[in-house]
């Protein structure tokens, strides 16, 4: 089965890697057709296991090859699918749009943190099929009072997020 491996906090706040090395660490735990999109950590491969034993593995094989505490989210091309197809909010020029990848019930946490937050004019946030999205102006992502709670340490290990435009890059790697 395909999959794509989001990992969290890759090529920021100090923890620097070439995305061929992180490859060549999929490969040598086993995964085929291994290869990577953009610098954020997204890793594209094919592997006949499940996803919660897939995400055993790399975490553990990341941790010990990059010496830090690596935290990974498995998604299936079917389900990476479907975090491109359900955006719910109209493209344009001035936005960015996120989605979060995470643990089961994330989506639940992340919209009560952004209901609680301030926000910034066509800031806006929604869950479609589990997957909690959020719209911001660009420019304004990390100084956001939601964007500031995401770098939380207590939710460190729940989630990552990715600019939807990432998510169609996956896919076209998916695909090819």
């Amino acid at each position: 089965m395909k999959y794509c491996a989001f990992l969290r906090g890759v090529n920021v706040k100090g923890t620097n890697m070439k995305m061929a090395d992180v490859c060549q660490v999929f490969k040598d735990a086993g995964m085929q057709d291994v290869g990577s999109v953009l610098a954020s950590g997204n890793i594209v491969f094919i592997s006949d296991k499940n996803a919660g034993d897939l995400k055993k593995i790399l975490e553990k094989a990341m941790s010990d090859h990059f010496s830090y505490e690596a935290f990974l989210f498995i998604k299936s091309q079917e389900e990476t699918e479907v975090f491109w197809n359900s955006i719910p909010f109209e493209k344009k020029d001035d936005l960015h749009i996120y989605a979060f990848v995470g643990n089961p019930g994330i989506e639940n946490v992340l919209n009560a943190e952004f209901e609680a937050a301030s926000k910034a004019e066509n800031e806006k946030a929604e869950i479609v099929d589990e997957i909690f999205y959020w719209q911001i102006p660009k420019g304004n992502t990390l100084d956001s009072s939601f964007g500031k709670v995401l770098g939380k340490k207590s939710l460190k290990d729940q989630f990552t997020s990715r600019n939807i435009n990432t998510f169609e890059k996956i896919l076209k790697k998916m695909n090819s």
